[in-house]
């Protein structure tokens, strides 16, 4: 699957999840509702622009339209913790914390 077909189902996804019909997000961005399913298809980008408005339309941050699949809580505890058997790891998990870089 292409970037552009991710943040389409991400857009989509979302926006069935808040109720609202691929008329009223675009309404709501600004914009005709076929650019609306041009970019839920997967054939158009958004413009930074139209991006930002529909991630504040869908009430989320922008960055949260780009992350496509969701690990369970328990799993990413288990990778840390397993991750922490490596000196370097520890390391740098360490300085991440304590100078958040």
């Amino acid at each position: 699957m292409t970037l552009k077909q991710d943040l389409g189902q991400k857009i989509q996804s979302l926006r069935k999840e808040r109720k609202l019909t691929q008329e009223a997000l675009a309404e709501i961005v600004g914009i005709d509702p076929k650019n609306i399913s041009k970019i839920e298809n997967g054939n158009n980008y958004p413009s930074p622009e139209t991006l930002s408005a529909i991630a504040n339309a869908l009430r989320v941050n922008v960055y949260e339209l780009f992350v496509f699949s969701t690990i369970p809580y328990e799993k990413m505890k288990e990778e840390i913790i397993d991750s922490l058997n490596d000196d370097k790891n520890i390391l740098y998990l360490y300085k991440c914390l304590k100078f958040g870089k």
